[in-house]
């Protein structure tokens, strides 16, 4: 555990350092980029869609859901250290190789933004693996950066099209209702789309028990994603058969086959849950009685909700404590019999079965007896 404490150091301070920076670029770039009523009107319109997205990314993450604060921090790192690192890495190639602007939207731009992205995601594989349980997290993580990258991108974007200076018109409300029409209604999810090939990718790697598995999936997730980015850039600017061609043919599918993907993810999480907190009783930590409070979303808000009728808002927040305790062991323990246990997997099980039973005495379900305390 001691280890793990370390790498959580390392994560959050290299993290946050990143982020100050980022912002500190992305603050300046921004304040350079037009007025600042421009500025504002763009960042309102802008966040408009940040509300929905991250409602649906938390509404995946519902059966064990993700700390709330490494969820912030993919947020902050798409805002701010993806998009002030990808527009370095751009204008480096462009000062230095000299792409022109089909080259940079349609090649250059995917290669180094999906990078930038994808760099919070192979962190969290590196230092907080242990928060990694799957493709599902993968994905969660992935779409939290994408929305974060999204929400600065498209500020840039709104103001330059009211302002005139993206050279598509002499800007103005019709064209800033244009842009946000096409960013912000019709493709909110391009950017969490994108990286959340990346994030599969990483969910594959962290459930595999191959070397070969673990090093290639999170490339070829990358690569996926850097196509679907490409090919959507190159649609955008009128390259790869126009952009209602390319929306209705490839990119509606795609999300919604990612959706599909990601919803029946949810679903299965249920079934593994319920193995594994199954064994976990049979080995005699956990009551066999308990697992349908846990592993049924419906049934945790039923338990919360009769502990807070019989014992108020503590005894809420200590079934709350309990149900949560006994999820993340159950993903744990799953971990444990498919094979490829963290390695501070004894320490962090013993935790758990130790705040199960000091809770458990103080716990009652619809139906039991309410213990007193």
């Amino acid at each position: 555990m001691r280890h793990h404490h370390r790498e959580s150091v390392a994560f959050t301070l290299v993290v946050t350092l990143l982020a100050l920076v980022g912002a500190g670029v992305m603050v300046l770039i921004i304040a350079l980029s037009g007025a600042p009523s421009s500025m504002l009107l763009a960042a309102v319109l802008a966040f408009l869609p940040v509300g929905p997205l991250v409602g649906a990314f938390l509404w995946l993450d519902r059966y064990e859901p993700e700390p709330r604060r490494l969820l912030a921090a993919g947020l902050l790192w798409g805002a701010f250290v993806a998009t002030a690192a990808a527009l370095l890495l751009q204008g480096l190639g462009g000062l230095f190789v000299g792409f022109d602007d089909a080259q940079m939207l349609a090649v250059v731009a995917p290669v180094t933004e999906e990078a930038t992205k994808g760099a919070f995601l192979l962190l969290l594989l590196w230092w907080r693996r242990a928060e990694l349980d799957g493709i599902l997290d993968g994905i969660v993580y992935a779409g939290m950066v994408g929305i974060g990258f999204a929400f600065v991108e498209n500020i840039l974007y709104l103001a330059a099209a009211y302002n005139g200076t993206d050279g598509l018109g002499p800007g103005g409300v019709e064209e800033l209702t244009a842009t946000f029409v096409v960013r912000c209604l019709v493709s909110p999810f391009a950017h969490p789309l994108f990286t959340a090939f990346t994030g599969v990718g990483v969910g594959i790697a962290v459930g595999s028990r191959s070397r070969a598995v673990r090093l290639a999936a999170p490339v070829l997730g990358y690569l996926a994603a850097v196509l679907t980015h490409g090919l959507w850039n190159a649609a955008a600017i009128g390259v790869a058969g126009g952009f209602i061609v390319v929306y209705l043919t490839l990119m509606a599918p795609v999300f919604l086959a990612v959706v599909g993907f990601a919803a029946w993810l949810r679903a299965a999480e249920r079934r593994m849950l319920t193995r594994a907190l199954t064994d976990v009783a049979q080995r005699g930590l956990l009551p066999a009685s308990d697992i349908g409070w846990i592993v049924d979303l419906r049934a945790r808000r039923a338990g919360r909700r009769h502990a807070e009728q019989v014992g108020g808002e503590r005894a809420k927040e200590l079934m709350r404590e309990y149900q949560q305790a006994a999820v993340e062991l159950g993903f744990l323990h799953h971990r444990y019999l498919r094979g490829t246990p963290p390695p501070d997997y004894a320490a962090r099980g013993q935790v758990f079965v130790a705040r199960l039973g000091e809770l458990r005495p103080y716990i009652s379900f619809p139906g039991q007896v309410v213990p007193t305390r």
